[in-house]
């Protein structure tokens, strides 16, 4: 007859001691305060609201101040009140009546449009190329390109504007938007930040499966770089929107007028050495500046990624 000898178990360990444990919302994967870190109180987060406060109350003044400048009568424009004591909704109806507005507005969309997404695709691929590609002198280009930005605007003008009348362009639009076609030194600096501090296994995954160049910056650069690539669209667009100097110098026909050149005539004729109609200059401001206003507003997160994560890039 045989018999089982039982097997020996051994007990579980205790359970560790309360001030070992670890405490509740600090562990992997639970949200809590990092050490170390102190969190702000009431008077620190009160300080901090009434500063963001202060500071959006100095940059909308100026504007806030505009808008009630172009519902005041004459007389009564620079009073600096916010609120008008005789409110002229009119002048806005004046100023569509007395020039051209929704074809300037018309016009500087399609020159911004056409500004904003050549120089986005153009310093995009540029910059792309700069990062990934390898090739003899790369860097030494890369610092040519960086040292046109050292070149004043003013020294590039007569050149330029002696190649666009050799074209016979020098009185139409193309000359507006046309030379963001070969990209901008700025952005390219800018995009290829950002194009470094992508991981280049998903490059070569991409290699390996058979992908080309073009096809890696369609479908993994672009979309990875959204927030730089929106910035770039953005700082473009108001630049475009707000140049005069190169209207003034191209276009001649006021039915091709940008909205700066057209509200450089609008001061002529109702401003100074005008009619003294400052109100009606107000009211062309506002109805020029609501769009780069709508077009933050749209762009506003990406914008605002773009921008916090330049510095961590490359």
């Amino acid at each position: 007859m045989t018999t089982t000898t039982p097997v020996p178990t051994t007990p579980p360990p205790p359970p560790p001691p309360a001030h070992h444990r670890a405490p509740r919302g600090r562990g992997p994967g639970r949200r809590g305060h990092a050490p170390g870190r102190r969190q702000a109180g009431p008077i620190g987060r009160a300080l901090r609201a009434l500063a963001l406060v202060g500071a959006s109350a100095i940059f909308l003044y100026p504007f806030f101040w505009l808008v009630s400048a172009s519902l005041k009568p004459s007389e009564s424009v620079f009073d600096n009140s916010l609120l008008p004591g005789d409110w002229r909704f009119d002048n806005y109806a004046e100023i569509w009546d007395a020039v051209p507005l929704a074809t300037w507005i018309v016009n500087s969309v399609t020159v911004t449009l056409a500004a904003a997404v050549a120089v986005t695709i153009s310093s995009a691929l540029v910059a792309f190329g700069f990062a990934y590609f390898r090739f003899p002198g790369r860097n030494a280009l890369f610092g040519l390109v960086i040292a046109t930005m050292m070149l004043p605007a003013v020294v590039l003008m007569v050149p330029q504007y002696l190649v666009w009348n050799s074209l016979h362009l020098a009185s139409s639009q193309v000359p507006l938007w046309a030379p963001n076609l070969f990209g901008s030194a700025f952005y390219i600096f800018l995009l290829r930040q950002f194009f470094l501090g992508l991981p280049r296994e998903l490059f070569d995954a991409a290699r390996i499966d058979g992908a080309g160049w073009w096809l890696m910056f369609r479908r993994i650069a672009v979309p990875l770089c959204r927030p730089a690539l929106v910035v770039t669209f953005v700082f473009e667009v108001q630049a475009a929107w707000t140049d005069l100097v190169r209207p003034l110098i191209y276009l001649r026909d006021p039915d091709l007028f940008t909205v700066p050149r057209g509200l450089k005539t609008v001061l002529d004729q109702f401003g100074e050495g005008g009619e003294m109609r400052w109100e009606i200059v107000c009211a062309a401001s506002v109805v020029v500046t609501v769009p780069m206003i709508v077009v933050f507003l749209v762009c506003q997160r990406q914008f605002t990624s773009g921008i916090a994560t330049t510095g961590r890039k490359g």
